[in-house]
C-alpha cells in the first residue's frame, strides 16, 4: 500500500523537474554572490553579468547576459573603446584665438575670436598661458568684442533649457559640456570658516563677483564639507553677481573647489577680463557668443593632451564632462552629411556603426551622452563584455587597459577588493547611480588567463550591492567564473 501511494507522488515530482528548465552551470550564481545578494536585500533578478574568455578555450559564463541594464559610469567604457578606434589615442582638443581685424602697433582693431575645439583640460592656467602667447604676438589693446565660438557641436549650448539631473547641479559631475569648456564651466573658489563665519572668494580674484554666507558651522570632518551643502542663491544686478552660500560648513576648514554657480558665458568674460588685465592688456568691449566670421586668421593655438592620456583621468576618476566631450567628438565626422541632426545623435550612430563592424548586436542599446550620467542609457552585459573583448584584440588595447581603475590600488576601485587575488590585477570601470552599481573591465583567473567582464545591478537598493559585484570578481580571480579552473560548462570559448 505504501509503495502504491508513493509511486504517483515520485512520478509527479520527476515530471515536474523535467518540465521546469534548470539553470546550467554557466547560469548559476556562485554561493558567495548569492549570499551577498541576500545580505544586500537585493533579488537575484536585479543582477545581470557575463564573463568572456580572452584568447583561451574556456567557456563563457553568463547570468541574464542579454538583459538591457542601466550601466551608470560603466558606459564610459563604450565611449572609450569606440573613440580609441575611430579617433585614435593621439586625437586632441584645441583652443584658438583668431581675428579678421588688422593689428596696428599693439592694438587689435576689431573683434577677437575665442574658438573652442573640445579641449577637455582648458583650465585657468592653460587659458592664462594662451593669453600670454597672444601678448607675445604683440597684442596689448583690444578695440572690439570677444566673440566666443562654441559652434563645434550642434547645438552649441546643450546645457540651455535642460532640467538639472539631480538636486546638486552646482557640482562638477553635473556639468553639460560644450566645445569651449573653459575652467570646466565651473567657478573656481576657496571656502573657509574663519572666526565663526564662512567666507568665500574666487581663485583668481574676479571683480564683480561677491559672496555672502548664511552657512551654519558644523562638526563634520573637513573632507566631508559638501555633505551639508545646499544650493546657493545667485543674484545679478548692475554688472555684479552676488552669491549667497547656504547649508553647513565644517569649523576650522578651508577648501579649494570649483562649482557651477554662474553661467559659463559670464565666467568666460570675467576670466578673460581679469587675466588679460593682469597681463597688462586693455579691453573695453564685451563677450558675445557667436560663430567666427569668415576670413579669420589664426593668432595663437593651444592643443590639449592626447585623448589616449586624458582617458586615464577620465576613467579612473569617472569624469562625466570629459566623457561627454569625447562622445560628442565621435559625431563630428558626420555633421556635414546630416545638417539637421544633433552631434549627440551622430555620435550614437557612430557607436552603432562600430558595433555592426564588430559583429555585436545593438538590440536593447540606448545611447544618450556616453557618460552614464543618464536615466535612459542602457546596455546589456554581453554587449559591453563583447566590446571589451574586441578592444582586447584591437590596436589600442594598451591605452584602454591603462585607463581603467586598478582594483584595490587607484581611481574609483582604490578601496575595493583589498583582500582579493584581484588586487593589483583586475582593471575595472565602476558605475554608480541611485539605483545602479556596475563593473566592467578585465580580470585574470588563477591560471593567469584574462576575462572580459561586465556586471550590473539595477535596483532601489543598489547602493548596498557593491559587495555582490566584488564577490563575483573575487570568484573569478580565485576559481574562474565557472568554478575551479574557470571551465564553465564545457561549451566552446568566445563571445556569444
Amino acid at each position: 500500500m505504501l509503495l502504491r501511494r508513493t509511486l504517483p507522488l515520485a512520478l509527479a515530482a520527476l515530471l515536474t523537474a523535467c518540465a521546469t528548465p534548470q539553470p546550467t552551470p554557466r547560469e548559476t550564481l556562485p554561493a558567495a554572490v548569492q549570499q551577498a545578494l541576500a545580505q544586500a536585500g537585493v533579488p537575484a533578478d536585479a543582477l545581470a553579468a557575463v564573463a568572456l574568455p580572452l584568447g583561451h578555450a574556456a567557456a563563457p559564463w553568463r547570468y541574464r547576459a542579454n538583459v538591457p541594464m542601466q550601466p551608470g559610469s560603466a558606459m564610459k567604457v563604450v565611449t572609450s573603446i569606440v573613440a580609441l578606434d575611430r579617433l585614435g589615442p593621439n586625437h586632441r582638443g584645441y583652443t584658438e584665438l583668431r581675428t579678421a581685424a588688422p593689428l596696428q602697433g599693439s592694438e587689435l582693431q576689431g573683434d577677437l575670436v575665442l574658438k573652442g575645439g573640445a579641449d577637455p583640460e582648458l583650465d585657468v592656467a592653460r587659458f592664462w598661458a594662451l593669453l600670454v602667447d597672444l601678448r607675445q604676438r604683440g597684442v596689448q589693446h583690444l578695440r572690439g568684442d570677444l566673440l566666443v565660438d562654441r559652434t563645434l557641436f550642434r547645438p552649441a549650448r546643450m546645457d540651455l533649457g535642460r532640467p538639472p539631473f539631480d538636486e546638486t547641479p552646482e557640482f562638477a559631475y553635473n556639468v553639460i559640456p560644450d566645445a569651449l569648456q573653459l575652467a570646466g564651466s565651473l567657478l573656481p573658489l576657496e571656502i573657509s570658516s574663519v572666526e565663526g563665519t564662512v567666507r568665500a572668494s574666487t581663485v583668481p580674484p574676479l571683480p564683480g563677483i561677491e559672496f555672502t554666507s548664511s552657512m551654519a558651522l558644523t562638526d563634520r570632518a573637513c573632507k566631508d564639507w559638501d555633505d551639508d551643502w545646499q544650493p546657493a542663491k545667485v543674484l545679478r544686478h548692475e554688472g555684479r553677481t552676488q552669491i549667497e552660500l547656504q547649508g553647513g560648513f565644517p569649523k576650522g576648514c578651508t577648501q579649494r573647489t570649483a562649482l557651477q554657480l554662474i553661467d559659463r558665458q559670464e565666467l568666460t568674460e570675467r576670466l578673460f577680463r581679469a587675466l588679460w588685465q593682469e597681463l597688462g592688456g586693455s579691453w573695453a568691449g564685451r563677450a558675445r557668443e557667436a560663430a567666427a566670421p569668415e576670413g579669420t586668421r589664426l593668432l595663437v593655438r593651444h592643443e590639449g593632451r592626447p585623448w589616449g592620456e586624458v582617458l586615464r583621468r577620465m576613467n579612473k576618476q569617472s569624469d562625466n564632462a570629459q566623457a561627454r566631450l569625447l562622445f560628442l567628438s565621435l559625431g563630428l565626422a558626420r555633421m556635414a552629411q546630416a545638417p539637421q541632426a544633433t552631434t549627440a545623435e551622430l555620435a550614437a550612430q557612430e557607436v552603432r556603426a562600430w558595433l555592426a563592424e564588430q559583429g555585436i548586436g545593438d538590440a536593447g542599446l540606448v545611447l544618450d551622452n556616453g557618460s552614464g550620467l543618464s536615466r535612459s542609457e542602457r546596455v546589456t552585459p554581453l554587449q559591453l563584455a563583447s566590446m571589451l573583448a574586441a578592444a582586447w584584440r584591437g590596436r589600442h588595447a594598451a591605452e584602454l587597459v591603462m585607463s581603467l581603475p586598478v582594483a584595490g590600488v587607484d581611481g574609483t576601485m582604490r578601496s575595493r577588493l583589498k583582500d582579493s587575488p584581484a588586487t593589483g590585477w583586475a582593471r575595472l570601470k565602476t558605475g554608480t547611480l541611485r539605483n545602479v552599481v556596475a563593473l566592467a573591465g578585465y580580470v585574470k583567473d588563477p591560471q593567469g588567463r584574462p576575462w572580459a567582464v561586465a556586471m550590473m545591478v539595477n535596483h532601489e537598493r543598489a547602493s548596498h550591492a557593491r559587495p555582490v559585484l566584488d564577490a563575483l570578481v573575487d570568484r573569478i580571480a580565485r576559481q574562474g567564473p565557472g568554478g575551479a579552473g574557470g571551465g564553465g560548462d564545457g561549451a566552446g570559448g568566445g563571445a556569444e
